[in-house]
């Protein structure tokens, strides 16, 4: 199949807090790379959607479940006819209750929210539950991860959820087999590289935040801009974090 440029992004606002300001983007910026994309014949299309015969086909993914998805990107969305993806952390909701868990570094949706999204024809996938970083995760916990996050969506939009992007990008080996048991069909990753496939638990996609200038939007949207700080950092902390996970492993076999 064709290569499909997958766009990820986090925060839609003006005035995000020191947290999530770096992968953020302005609702002016964000209205504007959704003007270039139609100006230059781009084709948004779900995650899972065809694109044989497709002009410029493109995804759209938003991580994390922020707030501001519903009060900003989704209008502009709309404006255009444009399908996305919203992979939410479950425990971050703002009405999460009883299942509140890990650290919102923001503002975030509310069950509401999610349930007008799916029923207006946004994906809704799975961000994990507390977002933690899952590769460093014993497996009992792992699972409690990917299987809570997806049952309580599903429970909540009363919808199949067979999707799920890795928080901060991280994945192993062991993870993905535990993405596959824990019954998604697909997972996403980062890597800043165009997707050549939309299927397995590596898929990639390509960041976009505060700093991306217009122009550096057009490279991303056409596969041009090639990361190469982004891919060598991400490279590096690969081997950091597995070395501290063998590190514990080895701990407690001691």
């Amino acid at each position: 199949m064709a290569a499909v440029p997958i766009l990820m992004y986090h925060s839609v606002r003006d005035d995000p807090p020191p947290d999530t300001a770096a992968l953020s983007v302005s609702p002016g910026a964000f209205a504007d790379q959704m003007a270039l994309l139609k100006e230059k014949g781009f084709t948004p299309v779900r995650l899972s959607g065809p694109v044989e015969d497709v002009p410029k086909p493109i995804c759209i993914t938003f991580d994390d479940g922020y707030a501001d998805f519903h009060s900003e990107a989704m209008p502009v969305l709309a404006s255009f006819g444009y399908p996305a993806t919203v992979f939410v952390t479950t425990g971050w909701l703002d009405d999460a209750g009883p299942d509140a868990a890990g650290r919102p570094l923001d503002a975030m949706l509310r069950w509401g929210h999610v349930r007008e999204a799916a029923e207006e024809g946004i994906e809704i996938g799975a961000h994990s539950h507390s977002h933690p970083q899952l590769d460093q995760l014993e497996d009992g916990a792992l699972r409690d991860e990917l299987v809570r996050s997806r049952l309580l969506l599903e429970d909540g939009i009363q919808r199949p959820v067979t999707t799920m992007a890795y928080p901060y990008g991280y994945s192993s080996a062991r993870v993905r087999r535990a993405v596959a048991q824990a019954g998604y069909a697909t997972a996403y990753v980062v890597s800043n590289d165009v997707a050549s496939h939309r299927s397995g638990y590596a898929v990639p996609r390509l960041t976009v935040q505060r700093s991306t200038s217009l122009a550096s939007f057009e490279r991303i949207a056409e596969g041009a801009h090639r990361f190469y700080r982004e891919k060598a950092l991400t490279k590096g902390y690969a081997v950091v974090r597995r070395s501290r996970y063998l590190y514990r492993q080895a701990m407690r076999r001691d």
